[in-house]
């Protein structure tokens, strides 16, 4: 009975992180990659991303503080945009297009709001991964 308002809780969660546009397909396409020896997959590769890419987001707001014009923002903001994309960060992917767009514009108040934006979803991506996955672990140790 417990294993199955636990599993049942799980499906919600995940559900309501696709309905809410949080994730998308390509978290489902990784989720089919975990198997019986890779049990962790999904797991490890969310981790590794929520590793890396606060280090790149404090890049683009460290750079967009002391000069707009930093040559390396284009290419920061698509290595976040790719890594994002690869996991199916939704709304966080979102919010980068929208940064790139100011920034390709000149907008540094648009880009910076963007960037605001993308910080808070991708904390929102990150608080939400994590209970999914503890609620997760918890059902496969019962």
């Amino acid at each position: 009975m417990e294993s199955d308002l636990l599993r049942q809780q799980i499906s919600n969660m995940r559900q309501s992180l696709f309905v809410e546009e949080i994730l998308e397909y390509q978290f489902l396409q990784l989720e089919q990659l975990q198997d019986n020896e890779n049990p962790n997959f999904l797991q490890e590769i969310m981790t590794l991303y929520f590793r890396e890419s606060p280090k790149t987001i404090a890049i683009i707001d460290q750079a967009l503080e002391e000069h707009f014009n930093f040559p390396g923002m284009h290419k920061y903001l698509h290595q976040l945009k790719g890594s994002s994309a690869s996991i199916g960060a939704n709304k966080v992917t979102k919010e980068i297009n929208q940064a790139l767009e100011c920034f390709k514009g000149g907008d540094i108040q648009g880009c910076k709001a963007a960037v605001q934006r993308l910080k808070q979803e991708h904390n929102i991506l990150r608080n939400r991964l994590e209970s999914y996955f503890q609620v997760s672990l918890s059902h496969e140790n019962n």
